[in-house]
């Protein structure tokens, strides 16, 4: 799929979109009528800031906003203490659950299920980091639940492609992951190219440890999150080996979808409570990331 030629196609496939030069201003659904057309702005249950704007006297420019996200990654193998845990996370402002890895691994189709069973309206995501069978793996998660499915950039791009026709299919959005790319800003415009709805930035567990074992200095997903957020129009998260502090800066970077981790380190965080209560440590958490403010996303964004 090339990338998007004209605003309209690029509105079809982002889905929200803002079209225009600064967004600086916008605060709460209202009418502007500058000087070379109107904006109007409304926001949805997802956080994403739903913008569009008429110019008279210059081609638009592609960009939106997004109210940043909190999403809980429940890398956990037992579904009681997923399910404990996702109620948690809910009570502290946590906007996203994600079934990890771990958990699908553990309990397969069952543990998104039971997610989406429990938390109606709650955007749920599946991280079968999918290679092969694409198509297949992105329709069963579909049907159990899942709102976001993962696809990994080192699959082939015929994968990638079933991934996005799936996910169009059946109304769920795909998330590319560049772990393990050689060249993750490639990677990542890739991705978007064949139509993926959101960058996964990610620095695999064995890759950091790895390197770090060696003496060398250990990666993180902040040293090239910059560039991956200028080299895509499409919302981009950063993943691996985030202290807390460091994830609730991701919005600085131009990263709106800030991932939490559970069961989650906080042994030297600025973010642990005087009692060490996890749901308090969460709940100041998602007051840091929401008290941020709109992230802007695409092109033109400063």
């Amino acid at each position: 799929m090339a990338r998007a030629k004209n605003a309209t196609e690029s509105v079809t496939r982002a889905k929200s979109v803002f079209m225009g030069r600064s967004i600086a201003r916008l605060r709460g659904p209202r009418l502007i009528k500058p000087g070379l057309g109107g904006v109007k702005k409304t926001s949805s249950p997802s956080g994403e800031i739903r913008v569009s704007l008429t110019l008279r006297d210059e081609p638009p420019t592609l960009f939106y906003a997004m109210r940043p996200v909190v999403q809980i990654s429940l890398d956990l193998t037992d579904i009681d203490e997923a399910l404990a845990t996702a109620t948690m996370a809910r009570r502290a402002g946590v906007d996203w659950l994600e079934a990890g890895t771990p958990l699908i691994l553990a309990e397969g189709l069952h543990g998104v299920r039971a997610l989406s069973g429990r938390f109606i309206d709650v955007p749920i995501g599946a991280d079968l980091k999918t290679m092969d069978g694409g198509y297949l793996e992105a329709e069963m998660m579909a049907a159990a639940g899942a709102t976001h499915v993962v696809v990994m950039a080192q699959a082939h791009e015929e994968t990638i492609k079933c991934v996005v026709k799936a996910g169009r299919d059946h109304g769920v959005k795909v998330m590319g992951d560049n772990l393990g790319c050689p060249d993750m800003v490639a990677a990542a415009r890739m991705l978007e190219d064949l139509g993926c709805d959101f960058i996964v930035h990610h620095i695999g567990y064995d890759e950091r440890r790895g390197i770090a074992a060696s003496g060398r200095r250990m990666p993180s997903p902040l040293d090239q999150l910059r560039a991956v957020v200028a080299a895509v129009s499409i919302p981009v998260q950063a993943v691996g080996g985030l202290t807390l502090e460091q994830a609730v800066r991701t919005p600085e970077y131009g990263a709106p979808l800030v991932v939490i981790g559970a069961p989650l380190a906080v042994d030297a965080d600025a973010f642990r409570t005087a009692d060490g209560n996890l749901e308090d440590t969460l709940r100041l958490i998602c007051q840091r990331v929401h008290d941020y403010g709109d992230v802007p996303v695409g092109k033109s964004k400063s």
